[in-house]
């Protein structure tokens, strides 16, 4: 069985042992013969050219060349010793260094001897050397027959001393290889291969391993790259597929006097048909009489939070709570204000819950909840606390839902017997390839429109010599009226000297700006919420003209008269969270800018990004180039979500396999939910495999 031979312990392939399976286990995270299986080759290299010593450069990612030992010589002593030698061809000669085994190698590498070396050119002390390279002799290459493509594989220091260096765990593959041949099961239909025209599972694995050639190669990536994307989507649709069939959702039946009282009275303005659509699929939902799973993904300023309130409403028209969980406390108090200013004309009781609510308006709240009293509770993290039980929670709208561990999200629904409905937001925008995969088993809305009125903000790029120019424009909106966000990086491994750049800022600033004519306000993470509250209400009162700030402003504030937000080293930012943060600005009616600074020398990644800041404001386009540039595991939230441990296939680079995967995988379990079907019991096998290894990909929410 393929399950059974997968999941045998690595320490049990010969040539392992328990000391380098334990090194497996903590370099590599490979505990089985599945694991190993499926550590794949980063790279291929050509090992039948032998390259002329002469054009050896550090450039090369690597390098074989052959020739003679020339001389040898040793330098240092006890642990500082290195062993030197020279290899020689017509074209010229070249270094080899070595730092341990010194002993057994000098009786290997006398003068005169023919070898082949391979290896990494590095420029050292003005010459090039390889370091520690991997040799035999010319007769054992020549006798050889080379296979021309071999796969390179990651090590580490630590498995490289105990001789598991590329060649080495070459050597396992090679024997695990011929321990499971013919014992691994086929894990697709054939209708599948054949429509598809993929070589086996079998073969797969043996030619992304040891590739006969390009041709073969490519052949087995196709294979192994659809296979990776078909298990994921397979899961998230069979999930999705069980989790309708087997847990029910209150069922919100009318539309009656707070939602239609809002709607006729007390809409600030017309809903855009992005808004009007997304209602109608919620309203679907929620009337279906099964729970409610929807992502519902918008761009900065787009109108969500009026979704999410409408969706609320519906709720209360039929009985039940609501809640709305935010990820800091002051996005929690800026829906606490954009929200109550609605319900409190509907006579609608909604509450604050956050970790600085005082004990004894804490203890009033749980009673309120418990007992029914409140209809709408705001808050962070204390919502899902052990003893916040609610009377009735019907529905539960979590906001930046990526900034919530999966776990946390989960614990909401506990707070009711029959599970609350749940919608979960995001601002930062996701490529819908991303989005396929991170959240297949959620329904999905998208709100891709703007309220009528707002213009498109206006983004520039400045270098830190353009400082004298920037401040003047500063002073020419202040004098208009207007206000100004300026934000610089406060990034988690440098807190201290980040802070420091913060307040120096901070300081310049208020050089720059002088009492009494200009007010400058302080905003950070570190300060009590008191303070940053205090800070917040004096910018969004406009009592103050400008708000440096970190990051934390990145969500949730809105100030329709800010008009400018300047970022501070702009190259440190990633794309969505400077895409985050110029969504601060252009909520009102006028003209708004964004301004990036960056340092004059700046990667040439930085580069691309601030380029596309300046080019775009489209967040879709954001998201896309940000996921070339990063990949998926570095999209804000997708790591903490425990998914795409892709090994092989890439979202970015793969999108046409992806939707194929996708479509496939849905037309199965619409045919066969629960691949009962004999012709679908490999997959289902092999689907059980990954389950039970670890592959959980649809823990969303």
């Amino acid at each position: 069985m393929v399950n059974h031979i997968l999941n045998t312990p690595v320490e049990f392939l010969k040539g392992v042992g328990p000391a380098k399976a334990e090194l497996l286990r903590k370099e590599l995270n490979i505990f089985t013969f599945g694991d190993l299986l499926t550590f794949y080759p980063f790279r291929y290299t050509d090992r039948s050219v032998i390259t002329p010593i002469a054009m050896v450069n550090s450039s090369m990612p690597d390098v074989q060349v052959m020739g003679k030992i020339t001389h040898t010589e040793v330098t240092g002593t006890g642990r500082a010793s290195r062993l030197h030698a020279w290899i020689g061809d017509d074209s010229g000669t070249l270094e080899l260094v070595w730092f341990q085994g010194l002993k057994w190698i000098k009786e290997i590498v006398r003068p005169g001897r023919e070898f082949v070396a391979y290896g990494k050119p590095n420029y050292f002390n003005g010459a090039i050397n390889i370091a520690h390279p991997e040799l035999e002799t010319s007769e054992t290459f020549k006798s050889q027959k080379k296979q021309r493509l071999q796969g390179v594989y990651h090590s580490t220091e630590k498995l490289k001393n105990k001789g598991l260096q590329s060649r080495g765990i070459a050597k396992l593959q090679s024997t695990l290889l011929l321990t499971v041949k013919e014992k691994l099961s086929e894990n697709l239909t054939p209708a599948i291969i054949t429509f598809f025209k993929f070589i086996s599972h079998e073969q797969a694995l043996i030619n992304i391993h040891f590739p006969e050639n390009e041709k073969t190669l490519q052949a087995a990536k196709a294979r192994l790259k659809f296979e990776e994307f078909f298990f994921l989507q397979l899961q998230l649709q069979q999930t999705k597929y069980l989790r309708n069939k087997n847990i029910k959702g209150h069922r919100f039946q009318q539309v009656g006097k707070y939602f239609n009282d809002f709607y006729h009275r007390c809409l600030p303005f017309e809903l855009t048909s992005a808004q009007k659509k997304v209602l109608k699929e919620i309203r679907h939902d929620v009337g279906s009489g099964k729970q409610m799973n929807r992502l519902l993904q918008g761009d900065v300023g787009s109108g969500k939070t009026l979704v999410a309130l409408m969706a609320m409403l519906l709720a209360i028209d039929n009985g039940y709570q609501a809640a709305i969980m935010a990820p800091t406390e002051i996005l929690a108090e800026q829906h606490r204000k954009t929200i109550a200013s609605f319900t409190a004309q509907l006579g609608i009781n909604t509450l604050l819950l956050t970790g600085s609510t005082k004990a004894a308006k804490r203890k009033n709240i749980h009673t309120d909840l418990q007992s029914g009293k409140t209809d709408i509770i705001i808050g962070t993290h204390a919502l899902i606390e052990q003893n916040v039980q609610f009377y009735n929670l019907g529905l539960v709208v979590i906001d930046e839902q990526h900034r919530f561990g999966v776990e946390q999200r989960a614990r909401l629904w506990h707070k009711n017997i029959i599970p609350p409905h749940i919608l979960v937001m995001t601002a930062t925008p996701i490529p819908r390839t991303l989005a396929m995969s991170l959240y297949g088993d959620l329904d999905y809305s998208v709100i891709d429109e703007l309220p009528p009125g707002r213009k498109p903000v206006k983004t520039h790029h400045f270098y830190d010599h353009d400082h004298i120019k920037i401040n003047g424009f500063l002073r020419e909106q202040i004098a208009k009226g207007r206000q100004v966000y300026i934000v610089y990086p406060l990034i988690e491994e440098s807190k201290k000297s980040d802070l420091k750049d913060l307040m120096d800022g901070f300081e310049t600033i208020s050089r720059e700006f002088p009492l009494p004519q200009y007010q400058v306000s302080i905003v950070h993470g570190r300060m009590p919420a008191k303070n940053k509250a205090y800070e917040m209400e004096r910018f969004v009162t406009g009592k103050t003209h400008i708000l440096v700030a970190t990051t934390v402003i990145e969500v949730g504030v809105d100030v329709p008269n800010a008009s400018v937000m300047l970022i501070e080293n702009a190259e440190r930012f990633g794309l969505s969270q400077l895409h985050q943060l110029r969504g601060r600005v252009g909520r009102g009616a006028e003209q708004s800018h964004c301004i990036l600074i960056s340092k004059t020398e700046i990667s040439r990644e930085a580069k691309i990004r601030l380029a596309k800041m300046v080019e775009t404001n489209d967040g879709f386009e954001i998201a896309k180039a940000d996921l070339l540039l990063r990949g998926p595991g570095d999209i804000q939230g997708t790591r903490q979500s425990g998914i795409l441990d892709l090994k092989l296939a890439s979202i970015s680079e793969d999108e046409p396999i992806l939707k194929y995967a996708h479509v496939v995988a849905k037309k199965i379990i619409n045919d066969d939910p629960e691949l009962s079907n004999p012709s679908n019991q490999p997959m289902a096998k092999y689907l059980d495999y990954l389950t039970q290894h670890g592959q959980q990909w649809s823990k969303i929410s």
